[in-house]
């Protein structure tokens, strides 16, 4: 009936900074970004990351072609942007992939392909009736087929009203159509968890779930073809960031560490590098919902 609580202040180690890469971009019209940061510590969140000023950053394709991203001097987050002229794309279905970062005289690489994509057919609405305390509830759906062939992999990106779901527990990745190697769906629709995967995971005061969507709310779905060590990547940062917390902590999860990166340096005694790099065909629908 009665307790009280000891704040206790952990004094961490610190580690010297060093150099992060974000750069996932796709074949959108638009422009596009990579993002370079330094490392800060684990719980220095007061403030952005440190952004990185003065890096020369290029993606180059199998093909030849070069595209140049500039630094964006105005960017809190450290962006380097390529801007496309009208109807121009970044991306082929198929093509190699180069990223090319030097900074403070180092040279820093990455390589991948654009894979394929499959359209988003439609989006539909799927009604759950409450029982006992749970409400009633509403969820957006899309459909899509995956085409024919093992080992394609996807991101499934969404965005509830304009604003992206980006929460750990609503990423949702998809390996064909199915959830991972083993599942064995190929070539068909994607499965129920992924197709209902692009909802957003709110709780109210009381921690009940509510419904993902209320009347007039509008989603738009994109799928981005990922290479399979992207796929791995966001499992590993699912797997570490949707934790449930508490003392089963302890016993149930592996530690913390970095995830995986795909970037290095050529030079076994140069600096180290974090991040990932990866290049995707994307497809896309929305839609506003009324019920």
């Amino acid at each position: 009936m009665w307790a009280c609580d000891d704040e206790i202040n952990l004094k961490t180690s610190s580690a010297d900074p060093i150099l992060n890469i974000d750069a996932w971009i796709n074949n959108k019209p638009e422009t596009q970004h990579i993002y370079l940061t330094l490392t800060q510590d684990y719980f220095e969140n007061k403030n952005l990351p440190p952004v990185v000023s003065g890096a020369l950053v290029s993606v180059t394709d199998n093909d030849g072609r070069t595209f140049e991203f500039k630094e964006d001097s105005n960017s809190v987050n450290g962006a380097y942007s390529w801007h496309p002229a009208k109807g121009e794309t970044l991306g082929v279905v198929g093509n190699r992939y180069t990223l090319k970062v030097v900074y403070n005289g180092e040279t820093y690489t990455a390589t991948t392909v654009m894979n394929r994509v499959p359209p988003v057919d439609s989006l539909t609405l799927f009604f759950q009736e409450g029982q006992g305390m749970m409400d009633d509830t509403y969820r957006a759906e899309f459909w899509a087929t995956d085409p024919v062939g093992k080992g394609d992999t996807y991101w499934i990106r969404t965005y509830k009203d304009e604003q992206l779901l980006n929460k750990a527990s609503e990423i949702t990745t998809a390996y064909d159509a199915g959830t991972s190697s083993g599942s064995g769906f190929d070539g068909v629709t994607f499965i129920s968890p992924i197709r209902l995967g692009i909802n957003a995971n709110d709780f109210d005061d009381d921690d009940r779930p509510v419904s993902p969507l209320v009347n007039g709310d509008s989603i738009y779905v994109e799928i981005h073809s990922i290479s399979l060590a992207s796929f791995n990547y966001w499992a590993e940062v699912v797997s570490q960031a949707d934790r449930m917390g508490g003392i089963s902590e302890l016993f149930t999860s592996a530690p913390l560490a970095n995830v995986s990166c795909n970037i290095v340096n050529p030079n076994a005694n140069g600096s180290a590098v974090v991040g990932f790099f990866n290049v995707a065909a994307v497809s896309g629908l929305g839609k506003k919902f009324f019920f």
